[in-house]
C-alpha cells in the first residue's frame, strides 16, 4: 500500500526589508515565516524613459528573483516583493534621494502640486509568479523652502521614494489622497490578497473561520 504525505502548506516570506510593509500584512492578518536575505543587491536606478508603473514593476521583479537565490529559503516559500514610486507632476518616476540636497530638490517640485505614488507587487515561487501595480493620486500642501530643509534635516526622507513618507513626521503635508492609502504607504493591500490566494495563502483569521465552518457542518 503506498502512503501519501499531506503536501507541507505554503509559507509566506518577504523579499522586503520595509518594516511598513510587514506591518501593514501582520495588521490584515498575514503570518509572515521570514525574510529572504538575497545574496546580491539590487540596482534601484531609474532607466530613461521608463513610466512609473514600469519602473516599479521592473524593480520589484528583480527584488524577488534576487531573494529567490537565498539558500536558507524554504521549498514551501512563497516571496512577496514591492517596489513604491513617486511620480512627478510631469510624469518623471522619483526614487529614493541620493541625498538631502536631492530630497529637498524633490520635496520642492512636489510642493502643493497632485502627483502619482504607483506601488508594484509581485508574489512567486521559482515556478510561477504574479504581479500588480496600484496608482493611486496624492497632494502635498505649499511647503516652504525652511519647512522643506526642516524635514529633510530629520533623514526620514533619505529611505523615501520622493523624499517623503505619508506615515511620518511627512503625513502632516498630505492635503487629498485619491485612490488605495494602503498603496501610498508600500503595499495595496486588496491586491495583494487576491494575489497571496493564488498561492494558497490567506490571513490567519479567515482560515480559522473556515476551519470553524467546516467542523459544524
Amino acid at each position: 500500500m503506498t502512503t501519501t504525505h499531506p503536501t507541507a502548506a505554503p509559507e509566506l516570506w518577504l523579499a522586503s526589508g520595509s518594516p511598513r510593509r510587514r506591518e501593514l500584512l501582520e495588521q490584515a492578518g498575514f503570518l509572515i515565516a521570514g525574510r529572504a536575505r538575497p545574496p546580491r543587491a539590487v540596482d534601484e536606478s531609474l532607466a530613461a524613459q521608463e513610466t512609473g508603473e514600469q519602473a516599479a514593476v521592473r524593480l520589484a521583479r528583480a527584488k524577488l528573483e534576487a531573494a529567490l537565490d537565498d539558500p536558507a529559503l524554504p521549498q514551501v516559500a512563497v516571496l512577496l516583493a514591492a517596489d513604491t514610486l513617486v511620480v512627478a507632476p510631469e510624469g518623471r518616476p522619483m526614487g529614493k534621494p541620493r541625498d538631502a540636497a536631492d530630497a529637498v530638490r524633490m520635496l520642492a517640485s512636489l510642493s502643493g502640486q497632485w502627483h502619482q505614488i504607483t506601488t508594484a507587487v509581485v508574489i512567486g515561487t521559482g515556478d510561477q509568479c504574479r504581479e500588480t501595480a496600484v496608482t493611486s493620486r496624492l497632494r502635498l500642501a505649499e511647503l516652504t523652502r525652511a519647512e522643506i530643509r526642516a524635514y529633510v534635516a530629520t533623514g526620514e526622507p533619505l529611505d523615501k521614494a520622493g523624499g517623503y513618507g505619508l506615515q511620518g513626521r511627512a503625513g502632516s503635508f498630505v492635503e487629498a489622497i485619491e485612490g488605495d492609502c494602503s498603496a501610498v504607504v508600500g503595499l495595496p493591500l486588496a491586491a495583494t490578497r487576491r494575489l497571496l490566494a493564488a498561492f494558497g495563502i490567506r490571513p490567519a483569521w479567515m482560515d480559522r473561520t473556515r476551519h470553524d465552518n467546516e467542523n459544524q457542518q
